[in-house]
């Protein structure tokens, strides 16, 4: 499974505070470069907790998906066979193609 771009991003930030963090740790830097990876820091750490949102449409579907695999497989009358499995499956996905 290929790794995401997003994921790929955080990674390199991730390595980048790890950068700032062993420069903080050196005694030979001086004040300016100290303030400069403060900055630095700060966007880094602003641009890692944006988080792409899920698409709203996937959620949906598998909310319906899920709703409708609870329907098919709680108790139902003893006379149920294939067939109505069948057609409440059928029922479930022309619901979710509708919407």
């Amino acid at each position: 499974m290929p790794i995401s771009e997003s994921a790929r991003s955080a990674a390199a930030i991730h390595r980048k505070l790890r950068g700032l963090a062993a420069m903080f740790a050196d005694p030979a830097a001086t004040e300016h470069e100290k303030a400069n990876a403060k900055e630095l820091k700060g966007r880094l750490e602003k641009q890692l907790g944006q988080e792409p949102k899920p698409d709203g449409a996937c959620i949906g579907i598998m909310f319906r998906l899920g709703r409708g695999v609870k329907e098919m497989t709680s108790p139902t009358s003893p006379e149920t066979d294939w067939t109505h499995h069948a057609f409440r499956l059928g029922r479930m996905f022309r619901r979710g193609f509708k919407r």
